[in-house]
């Protein structure tokens, strides 16, 4: 089984506006609402792939529930812990001539709200994938990856990271099954700038050699790297299209890295299927669609 965590899942109430005038009353010419987070997105495009998951996270008030009925709807179960405190955040992203994002601020979660995600998530078993992605509630506190794969080490669960600086570099140390920085985020944990394919091979591997079995880097219009256990370097050009969107498409790439892994067990199979997803979602407005990501896939 496939569980995906979201910490903080939103309703993103995305609108756009004919020049938007600030202090004055301003119409919408268009206006649509996704359910955001990351672990929810990987779990919506691993359903369009043909993979059942289970989304796990916080959700509280209205907004909790509406997301947890648009999830069904996307085509995956959801497994939330209810918290009694506040509600799940609306994020208003604004499209005019500028973009502007205000970000609600979530529940207020409790020790015994973490104690129940610990709870379920002890129940997973050998062989069950878990998939870490995005940032953490301030009432949660930054050690919860950690806290979470120590619980789980040893147990034969691949478990999939993917975030930023310390929270990723601590939990090196647990063996992750993959880990997916961006070449950006990459070098930042290094203190530097990564401008070659040597250089990010170079940093990768140093991602490995601290504990991580795999390491993808996604390259944005230069494709992708994956540094794989089995001692290759595979590397994938970009898929062709015009960007209409960019939110996702990180997602897309670790559920369609997944799915491609889960079909083949074959490393250069799913940077492959990754590199497709993860476009697919670049050029549509929304996540990309299976026809979608299998008509990209065999372009590459």
């Amino acid at each position: 089984m496939i569980y995906t965590v979201t910490f903080n899942p939103a309703l993103d109430y995305v609108v756009k506006v004919e020049h938007f005038q600030p202090g004055q009353v301003n119409r919408t010419v268009d206006e649509k609402i996704f359910y955001g987070g990351k672990g929810i997105n990987v779990s919506a495009v691993l359903a369009n792939l043909g993979f059942t998951s289970t989304a796990l996270g916080f959700v509280a008030g209205f907004t909790g529930r509406e997301i947890e009925r648009g999830v069904r709807e996307m085509g995956f179960t959801s497994d939330f812990i209810q918290v009694k405190k506040g509600m799940s955040r609306i994020n208003v992203k604004l499209k005019s001539d500028e973009e502007s994002e205000i970000n609600g601020m979530g529940p207020d979660i409790a020790p015994e709200d973490t104690e129940a995600l610990f709870r379920k998530l002890d129940g997973l078993k050998e062989g069950d994938v878990l998939v870490l992605s995005g940032s953490i509630p301030a009432s949660i506190g930054d050690g919860i990856y950690e806290t979470i794969m120590e619980r789980l080490d040893g147990r034969g669960i691949l478990i999939i990271v993917d975030a930023e600086k310390k929270l990723l570099v601590n939990v090196l140390k647990y063996h992750p099954f993959l880990v997916k920085p961006n070449h950006h985020e990459l070098g930042d944990i290094f203190g530097t700038v990564l401008k070659t394919d040597e250089e990010i091979t170079e940093y990768a591997k140093r991602l490995q050699e601290m504990g991580a079995r795999n390491v993808l880097v996604s390259m944005a219009k230069d494709g992708a790297l994956l540094v794989a256990e089995d001692g290759e370097i595979y590397r994938q050009g970009v898929a062709k299209g015009t960007v209409k969107n960019s939110v996702g498409a990180g997602d897309s790439m670790v559920a369609g890295f997944l799915a491609g892994y889960l079909e083949k067990k074959d490393y250069g199979h799913a940077l492959r299927m990754g590199t497709a997803a993860g476009g697919a979602t670049a050029f549509s407005d929304g996540l990309g669609t299976r026809d979608e990501i299998i008509k990209l896939y065999e372009t590459l």
